[in-house]
């Protein structure tokens, strides 16, 4: 599926890295096909291409497009079948999409703190947490770098448990071999400008491994129901048939609604969007040599920097690297500090994410600081994301490195920074 190289739109400026997604040629020649051909721009053939090369890359069976990644995990929860009482393990360094749709089901969401390293939710204390009412865990790949998968699926399995995992910044990453995204019962991927790839700055999709799932999951996206039906007992049910072209179901004619478990929204993804997400899979591999080298560059210039630390990638996982992580020793230097000289040079630096756990909406719920010790620590005090996208090339990587270093002269605790160059 990969594409020949093409021109990209320009992005950033020669002193400043770009930090939005790719897109060149190839992605304008599919969106005119798509206009001249006189094709529908919903639900079409574009769709269907986008769905199922997106099956071939995770190797799963199911995988519904929607309009973002927010909009798959909604599906995801809302087929949990929760009810008021029912408890939910979430990781609390994400993006506040990941867990705050939990606050209109009425559960207890239980957070579990993090690995110091990875970001990601810590698989080791899962099973503390775990109770008679606990349904789901809901967890992330930070970053894109890969969670314990093979542990948090064998507490899961263990205790009955689902498992929603949101690999909004991992396509392209894997665990053994096996893509991050298809582990889980759930997978969830964002497809907004930030990430990997991009469907026209906003989109998403939903990996499935459940069959009924899935269909329950199609149907909501698709402006439906999810219901479960019985033959009609009406009348009319024996002496009407629905007319060729109708724009209802059939079921509208020989069906009576025994339960509904909730109303479909318009999830679904545009042609534009799914032509152009098509094109940007098929670029993927490219993209992510991309990162992988930038990542490597950062990682080797900054082994030079006393008191910043870049956690090593452990064996069997391959990293995507939506976010570059390093940390701050807090001893020698004063991260806030160091971000706010970045910022005054043009270089702003934002964390991702402030400790969900820590928000007004969770704290109205009983969380407080010190729940997840690990994970304030890092936002408060040490963390550091640095720019890895494709776009910024081996000049802007090396400008950007010198001004960090810049900036770590302003803010070393100590006096002056004692800086200086691998061989």
């Amino acid at each position: 599926m990969e594409s020949a190289p093409s021109a990209v739109v320009p992005l950033g400026s020669p002193a400043r890295p770009a930090r939005g997604s790719i897109l060149g040629d190839d992605e304008l020649a599919v969106i005119e096909e798509l206009l001249r051909s006189g094709s529908p721009l919903s639900g079409g053939v574009w769709r269907e291409r986008f769905e199922e090369a997106f099956r071939a890359h995770l190797g799963v069976a199911h995988a519904l497009s929607v309009t973002s990644g927010t909009t798959a995990l909604r599906l995801a929860l809302h087929l949990l079948d929760l009810r008021p009482g029912d408890e939910v393990i979430a990781t609390p360094q994400t993006y506040m999409a990941t867990v705050q749709p939990l606050l209109d089901y009425g559960v207890r969401v239980r957070f579990c703190d993090v690995e110091p390293d990875s970001l990601n939710i810590d698989a080791s204390r899962i099973e503390e947490l775990i109770t008679e009412r606990t349904r789901a865990v809901v967890m992330v790949h930070y970053g894109g770098r890969a969670a314990d998968m093979p542990r948090i699926m064998g507490l899961a399995r263990k205790h009955g448990l689902t498992v929603v995992e949101d690999a909004a910044h991992a396509i392209g990453g894997s665990l053994n071999g096996r893509p991050l995204g298809s582990f889980g019962d759930f997978g969830i991927f964002s497809f907004h400008s930030s990430k990997n790839i991009t469907t026209l700055g906003e989109g998403g999709m939903l990996v499935v491994r459940d069959d009924d799932h899935a269909a329950r999951a199609t149907a909501l996206r698709d402006n439906s129901v999810d219901a479960v039906y019985v033959p009609s007992r009406h009348t009319f049910a024996s002496t009407r048939r629905p007319p060729a072209g109708a724009m209802f179901p059939a079921d509208s004619y020989t069906a009576d609604c025994l339960m509904l478990r909730g109303t479909g929204i318009n999830g679904t993804l545009a042609e534009p969007a799914a032509a152009v997400g098509f094109v940007q899979l098929g670029k993927l591999p490219r993209l992510q040599a991309r990162r992988r080298e930038l990542a490597r560059r950062y990682t080797e210039r900054l082994a030079a920097v006393p008191g910043l630390y870049v956690p090593p990638v452990p064996e069997g996982v391959d990293h995507p690297y939506h976010l570059f992580t390093a940390f701050a020793d807090p001893e020698l230097i004063d991260r806030d500090a160091l971000l706010d000289a970045m910022d005054a040079a043009g270089d702003p630096l934002p964390l991702r994410y402030f400790p969900l756990h820590l928000m007004p909406e969770w704290r109205a719920h009983g969380h407080r600081e010190g729940e997840c010790p690990v994970a304030e620590r890092r936002w408060f005090r040490e963390m550091i994301n640095i720019p890895c996208q494709p776009g910024i090339d081996d000049d802007q990587a090396d400008q950007l490195m010198d001004r960090l270093e810049q900036a770590l002269e302003r803010s070393w605790r100590h006096g002056r920074a004692p800086l200086g160059r691998t061989a």
